[in-house]
């Protein structure tokens, strides 16, 4: 059975309020539609945990960089419906864009320091403050226990993290890990706009980020293996490169080697497509 669909905020908060009134706890999955399984892990592990699940669907214009990237983003709204039914959701949440940005709207989340510094934000100017403003607004019009997001945006789950204790908001923040193709390719709802040719070559970014980290967890300096890691997805039909980076996994500094809790970061462009992906990288043994 599909779930509702609602688009304004009173009907949303109605519906909430009924469910706190049977002492019921809320899950929220938010997405920008174009469903894939990575998307429906999360709602998975939301129905494990919570005894109401919502999912959002909302194409955030703040978030983009370009108007063409935000053309191009795939609407799959009554798809997107069909695969939620499913697995039992019970609401799903399609805000009409009056409902996040009023008229006269003038508030902007920013996150600063350190964990937006770097990798993600100075390639994407505001993509952070277009996530955690929008978030923030989402965590509190449904007023959820728990948020499910995926470990494929790890930088931006360490944002949204940040923000809501920030700012207080009694909400859970749960990362799940990535899912992935079979040939290891992070899902992405981009993946999407990849030719069949692009999508057997853009597994290169995930096998040469497994290699570059086993040989960092055995204690290789970072400085070559970034090198070659970049030379083979050059050669595997890879553009730009923007970053392949090893950061600490509690505050993205930079590592030379994996001496404490790590993750391998990358983002590199297969065509007018721009990927990423991270993985965790085993730490030093001492």
């Amino acid at each position: 059975m599909t779930a509702p669909i609602l688009r304004r905020l009173p009907d949303l908060r109605a519906k909430t309020a009924d469910w706190r009134r049977a002492g019921e706890t809320i899950a929220v999955v938010p997405t920008m539609g174009a469903l894939h399984a990575g998307h429906l892990s999360l709602v998975a592990a939301a129905k494990d945990a919570c005894d109401r699940v919502i999912v959002t669907i909302f194409v955030n214009p703040k978030q983009f960089n370009t108007p063409e990237d935000l053309e191009n983003y795939p609407r799959t709204e009554a798809d997107d419906a069909q695969k939620l039914a499913h697995l039992g959701v019970d609401l799903i949440y399609v805000p009409d864009p009056d409902q996040i940005y009023p008229d006269g709207y003038a508030t902007n989340v920013s996150v600063g320091g350190s964990i937006t510094d770097v990798m993600e934000g100075p390639f994407r100017p505001g993509h952070f403050d277009g996530v955690a403003t929008v978030v923030a607004k989402l965590f509190l019009q449904t007023s959820a226990d728990k948020a499910f997001f995926g470990q494929k945006d790890y930088q931006q789950l360490m944002v949204v993290t940040r923000m809501a204790r920030d700012l207080d908001i009694p909400i859970e923040v749960v990362g799940c890990e990535t899912v992935r193709e079979a040939s290891g390719l992070a899902m992405s709802s981009r993946n999407l706009r990849l030719s069949e040719d692009q999508l057997a070559r853009a597994a290169a970014l995930n096998a040469a980020m497994r290699e570059a980290a086993a040989k960092a967890s055995a204690g290789a300096p970072w400085a070559p293996l970034e090198a070659a890691a970049r030379k083979t997805l050059a050669e595997s039909g890879f553009g730009e490169v923007e970053y392949f980076d090893l950061r600490c996994a509690g505050t993205l500094e930079a590592l030379e080697t994996p001496a404490r809790p790590a993750r391998l970061l990358a983002a590199a462009w297969m065509g007018n497509i721009r990927l990423i992906d991270n993985i965790e990288v085993h730490q030093l043994k001492s």
